[in-house]
């Protein structure tokens, strides 16, 4: 008879040894970041590729593009993927393969949905931004769907299959951008990077031999209700957050802005990979102290989110001194405008990068309320930052509004983590007989 799977994850099984426990981390370790590695590698090109073609304006553009489309990937993964890794992970490939086609049908289903509203927005929109998004409604379903196997196969335990799925998609984005480079144009960008991704999205059913169920989307909702739309609130709040900033910033200062913003960003894009990797086995990993040391939780989290916030500073310091000869070289015209804000900006990745040693905390403790209530109050920090300061001092303004706001929300973090551990550990204490 096989287990049923549950919210925590896998059925319980007896402990392995600590030798191939040790394997068994590395081996998840090595395949997330390596796998990130190619997937952020594939964004991260293609960023510095169109801000080196297109100048400050185009690039800002395509910058408000992009962070439309982390929103709906954020949505998709909240309702289609993040209940699949949790409940499915490890559990019998009958049972994972059904989950799966339901899945990634959801994550279908999101992206055309979604896709079709932006097509209809963008004739509305009008002027540069339009066009724009009309080709991201056109991509849409295609880039969902990539991302769905790639955490499918993850909760199968298939890391290789995931990153060979990346791969995929950074070669077939090698043409695909030449193409787009002779047109010159946002909208041909745009099309190149979506079309790639489809192009790993149908590699994706080769490699699971799986076909997406759109038609069973409504039921998958309905069963994972109680997690989706929780995730659905969390995974979106900073997401949407960020599109809120982008816009305003757009509308406060101008277009080229949000370009400026988006140059700094990618000058973090290396360290920012690097983290995304660790993310994919924190929480796991956070799960597993607290199961067999809970009292080192908390030290677990400081370290994580310590590590994280030290690498941040350390890799801004190194962008500080860059010659502006080398930072010309990566992102063109842009580095000018980018480079006033590295200071702002690293200190943005440094306060998240604390903040997130205390989410794995939570998320391991299964406090999904705290851990709600630090999305929303981090993300009206971001949004308030942001446009709060564009309106005082500009661009510049809205980079140090943001970097308060993060630094504010990660100590918002760490003060729910203490609470929330402190309630474990009360829990946790044996009856005290008086008589």
């Amino acid at each position: 008879m096989t287990a049923m799977p549950t919210e925590g994850g896998n059925p319980q099984t007896a402990a392995p040894p600590a030798g191939s426990a040790k394997r068994a981390l590395v081996g998840r370790l090595s395949w997330g970041l390596a796998d990130q590695a190619a997937s952020s590698m594939s964004n991260f090109v293609v960023g510095i590729y169109v801000a080196r073609s297109l100048g400050l304006t185009a690039f800002g553009v395509f910058s408000l593009a992009w962070v439309t489309y982390g929103v709906v990937l954020n949505i998709s993964r909240g309702l289609a993927t993040d209940p699949l890794v949790v409940r499915f992970s490890g559990v019998s490939d009958t049972s994972w393969r059904a989950a799966v086609a339901r899945s990634t049908g959801t994550a279908l289903g999101v992206g055309a949905a979604i896709g079709a509203a932006c097509l209809v927005a963008g004739p509305a929109l009008g002027g540069r931004v339009g066009p724009a998004f009309a080709c991201l409604g056109v991509m849409l379903p295609g880039l969902l769907l990539q991302d769905a196997w790639r955490f499918s196969f993850f909760a199968a335990g298939a890391g290789r299959k995931a990153c060979l799925n990346d791969v995929v998609w950074g070669v077939a984005l090698v043409p695909a951008m030449i193409v787009a480079a002779r047109v010159g144009s946002v909208a041909a960008y745009l099309l190149a990077w979506g079309a790639s991704a489809t192009v790993a999205a149908g590699y994706g059913y080769l490699q699971s031999g799986i076909r997406p169920r759109v038609t069973e989307a409504r039921g998958w909702l309905r069963e994972q209700r109680d997690l989706g739309y929780r995730y659905l609130v969390e995974n979106t709040c900073l997401s949407g957050a960020s599109q809120l900033r982008a816009y305003g910033l757009g509308a406060i200062v101008g277009v080229g802005a949000v370009g400026a913003v988006r140059g700094a960003e990618l000058l973090l894009g290396p360290f920012l990979a690097v983290l995304m990797g660790l993310s994919l086995v924190t929480v796991p990993e956070a799960a597993r102290v607290l199961r067999q040391a809970p009292r080192q939780l908390g030290r677990f989290c400081l370290l994580l989110g310590g590590g994280q916030a030290t690498g941040a500073l350390l890799w801004g310091s190194a962008l500080l001194l860059m010659p502006d000869r080398l930072g010309e070289s990566v992102l063109g015209g842009v580095w000018h405008s980018s480079s006033e804000l590295i200071v702002q900006i690293t200190l943005s990745v440094a306060g998240a990068g604390l903040g997130t040693g205390a989410a794995a905390g939570l998320r391991a403790l299964g406090a999904a309320r705290r851990s709600l209530r630090c999305q929303l109050f981090a993300s009206a920090c971001y949004v308030g930052g942001g446009l709060g300061g564009a309106a005082v001092a500009g661009t510049a303004g809205s980079a140090w509004g943001v970097a308060a706001a993060t630094v504010s929300g990660s100590a918002v973090w760490w003060l729910q983590l203490r609470s929330a551990l402190r309630e474990h550990h009360l829990n946790s204490l044996p009856e005290v007989r008086t008589s």
